[in-house]
């Protein structure tokens, strides 16, 4: 039987009754002399050792066609039929040697003509990386006939005529209209650029330095140069800090009167970032001398005492910190006024106003401090708008407290507002001194949020900030975007000028991530 269940018509099934059918004589068929166990081993091995079918048919892919693969004999056409045993004959092998058994040849076709092995087709060529897509072959796949010739070829001996080309698909039109339901992602607008100056008119100075000051060779050390930049990234802050001599003070060749120094004491999260800012007094001859002092002797104090002042900041001891720095304010500025005595000055000839914040070191603390004497300004851009808060006289009045020009505070455990800042307490050297109208002290603690920029600045910054809307808006649109500037572009916000306003320009920017 075949393997659908039917008896085929034809002779092509007639091996199967040859070697399996009634008509055979044992196991090997008919035979005139008894077969062996070889006989019957050969005979099946025969049969069984055929070619293996053909492979599965090939993805679509034209290959070449030089390379074109042979049709395999049809599905239907019967296996070859193995030839059936010879009798031996007198010289054969004698029984229990196995002889060596014959290859079966390929049956003919019907139609006369010889039928080719089957062999697995060649695949068509793989694309290398590196070449285009327009490399691969496109076209249909053509095989061979039973003429041996491929579909679509000419005549015998005529060259193939070539595949006609692909057309390209038709080009899908691109969408006009956005969907107006879908999110449509906008890059944040970059900053304004900055500008010269703001307001109706330009002011009359150049904005360019126009003389030097005059130098005393034998104190060159004093020389102040027109402009300082500095800045630092601590914690969760970025500090940006400036200080450029005014249009006035280019003008006449003067020295630039306001003084900047950024420090850090400590290492780690324990580190404390002091930043302090003094104007001298105006029209006096030693006014940047006087402002540099300030500075030193505000640095020395606070540097002194920076790991109980991280504590205390850490720690939100706000009455602490406010009784403790006003009196290393006051011990500072004493120093200026017994200064003046001593090169018989009236006090307030040389003396400065004193403007400084502290910034801790640990990221997990964002308490700013704010503390000083004298005018200025300490602002906050927050969300896009401005805030004043600096602190006014009326929200600093009330009890004294200890400093210079006032009897020391005694306990039984000593001077407690000293002691807690690591300051000795001998008698001050300076009693008796001057006692001229002195400005109130100025205190602020502030929670800085993400995206903060808190602003401290000297009288010249601040003034223009307060007086010209222009320059308001200009600042926060430069500053709203949450990466800092660098020290180049804020030097150039800081510059912006504004007409009737020529001092000195010293800003602090504190930019939280």
């Amino acid at each position: 039987m075949s393997q659908q269940g039917g008896r085929p018509a034809g002779h092509e099934d007639d091996w199967w009754e040859e070697l399996y059918g009634d008509a055979a004589v044992g196991d090997t068929g008919a035979a005139t002399a008894p077969d062996s166990l070889d006989d019957r081993f050969a005979s099946a091995s025969g049969t069984l050792h055929e070619d293996p079918p053909p492979a599965d048919p090939l993805p679509p892919g034209p290959p070449p066609a030089d390379t074109l693969p042979p049709v395999p004999p049809p599905r239907d056409a019967a296996p070859p039929v193995p030839p059936r045993p010879v009798p031996p004959s007198p010289g054969a092998s004698p029984p229990g040697v196995s002889p060596v058994p014959r290859v079966p040849a390929p049956r003919p076709f019907p139609d006369g003509t010889a039928a080719a092995p089957p062999r697995r087709p060649a695949l068509p060529p793989q694309r290398a990386p590196w070449e285009p897509p327009s490399a691969v072959p496109e076209g249909p796949v053509t095989f061979a006939t039973d003429a041996g010739r491929p579909d679509g070829a000419a005549p015998d001996g005529a060259p193939a005529a070539p595949p006609p080309p692909r057309e390209p698909p038709p080009a899908v039109p691109a969408p006009t209209t956005a969907d107006p339901r879908a999110p449509r992602f906008e890059p944040p607008p970059d900053p304004p650029p900055s500008r010269a100056h703001v307001g109706s008119r330009p002011p009359t100075y150049d904005a360019e330095p126009t003389a030097l000051p005059a130098a005393d060779p034998d104190e060159l050390d004093g020389l102040v140069p027109d402009t300082v930049l500095d800045g630092a990234r601590y914690g969760a802050c970025t500090l940006r800090a400036a200080s450029v001599r005014g249009d006035s003070a280019r003008y006449r060749g003067e020295p630039r009167r306001d003084a900047l120094l950024a420090a850090r004491f400590g290492t780690g999260e324990r580190a404390l970032v002091l930043v302090a800012v003094a104007t001298g007094s105006r029209a006096a001859p030693g006014a940047h001398r006087a402002a540099a002092e300030a500075c030193r002797w505000i640095g020395r104090a606070v540097g002194r005492s920076h790991a109980r002042l991280v504590e205390d900041i850490r720690a939100a001891r706000r009455g602490d910190l406010k009784s403790g720095l006003h009196r290393l304010t006051d011990r500072s500025l004493g120093r200026l006024r017994a200064g003046a005595a001593e090169q018989g000055l009236e006090p307030d000839a040389y003396a400065a106003t004193l403007r400084c914040l502290l910034l801790p070191a640990d990221p997990d603390c964002r308490t700013r401090v704010f503390f000083g004497v004298g005018p200025g300004g300490l602002f906050r851009l927050r969300d896009g708008a401005w805030q004043d808060i600096e602190p006014q006289a009326a929200e600093v009045k009330g009890e004294p407290v200890v400093g210079f020009g006032s009897p020391p505070s005694e306990t039984p455990e000593g001077d407690r507002l000293t002691m807690d800042l690591g300051i000795p307490t001998p008698p001050s050297p300076y009693e008796p001194a001057p006692e001229p109208p002195r400005e109130p002290f100025r205190f602020r603690t502030s929670v800085a949020r993400p995206g903060d920029v808190l602003l401290m600045c000297g009288a010249g910054f601040a003034d223009p900030l307060r007086g010209e809307p222009g320059l308001r808006a200009h600042l926060a649109d430069r500053w709203s975007d949450p990466e800092p500037p660098g020290l180049a572009a804020y030097l150039a916000d800081t510059q912006v000028r504004v007409k009737g306003y020529a001092d000195d320009r010293t800003a602090v920017g504190v930019w939280e991530a």
